[in-house]
């Protein structure tokens, strides 16, 4: 049984609406919309079916042994359960809330000042 429908992700992109939880929310700290497989650890950054990167969560370009269910024109329409919808900044793999938290602490941080070490 498969899951991380369109759905789910438009549902996941509601409940971080305004956050760092979503690609427009974080984005310009560097962060790239990612899927970890929770059982493998294996991190896989969100691309179009041709390869490309994408700039939101597609489940289209993920690898074949990741999809359960394609529609009859070959459209990716439901992932393995084991995906997490997540995002990387420099390597590593932050889940929706990780993310939301960093960019929330970064919004925080004390601009720096010019000489200042």
């Amino acid at each position: 049984m498969g899951h991380l429908l369109h759905q789910t992700l438009r549902q996941e992109n509601i409940a971080y609406e305004g956050s760092g939880g979503v690609s427009a929310g974080n984005r310009s700290l560097g962060f790239r919309p990612a899927f970890r497989n929770l059982e493998t650890g294996h991190v896989y950054p969100s691309c179009f079916a041709d390869g490309r990167p994408a700039p939101i969560h597609m489940i289209d370009g993920l690898p074949d042994e990741l999809v359960v269910t394609r529609s009859p024109a070959g459209k990716v329409t439901a992932v393995s359960d084991s995906l997490q919808s997540g995002f990387l900044l420099d390597g590593c793999f932050y889940d929706r809330q990780e993310a939301a938290e960093f960019v929330r602490t970064a919004s925080r941080a004390p601009a720096h000042q010019a000489g200042a070490y």
